[in-house]
């Protein structure tokens, strides 16, 4: 994802109020609409709004920028299991998971491999695996899936249910 910071910070939107029309033009649309303007609208000129921008924090992951050319590559090419998860930018349980994921990837980077597919952009990939709840997270180990689970979970218990299952299939 490219996202300019110095762009996210300074930028501002503004809108244009457009005025109300002159008196007489006011009174030939009275005659056609029900709607009336109260009184201290009916002089209002134009003015621009200004919004504040938000100040933004961002969280820097540290990521390997490699390049594959299909999914089922990127399984068979990774030399550490590879960790899954199947979202949607419009599910909530989803948002609450990238924090989740980001304390996964740091405790286990040196065991498993993160990796977030939209499954709005990839609905070929996310119709093989069979998602069908959001967020569900698949574990993959020598390009084939050997660990599934549904649904948001805090960090310490999605940690502790990686481990357990790198463990039990070794």
């Amino acid at each position: 994802m490219a996202l300019s910071l110095a762009a996210a910070i300074t930028t501002r939107s503004t809108t244009t109020v457009r005025p109300c029309p002159s008196s007489s033009s006011r009174s030939k649309l009275s005659r056609f609409s029900s709607l009336q303007f109260p009184s201290e609208l009916q002089n209002f000129r134009t003015q621009i709004v200004i919004s504040r921008p938000r100040r933004r924090t961002f969280a820097l992951v540290a990521s390997k920028n490699q390049t594959f050319s299909t999914f089922d590559e990127l399984l068979e090419k990774s030399d550490k299991p590879v960790l899954v998860d199947f979202y949607a930018t419009w599910c909530g349980p989803c948002q609450l998971m990238v924090p989740v994921l980001e304390k996964v990837s740091a405790s286990l980077i040196d065991k498993i491999q993160v990796v977030k597919i939209d499954t709005e952009k990839y609905p070929a990939i996310a119709d093989k695996y069979q998602i069908q709840a959001l967020p569900t997270i698949i574990l993959f180990k020598d390009g084939k899936p050997f660990d599934r689970f549904e649904g948001a979970m805090g960090a310490d218990q999605l940690i502790e249910r990686v481990e357990t299952s790198l463990q039990v299939n070794q």
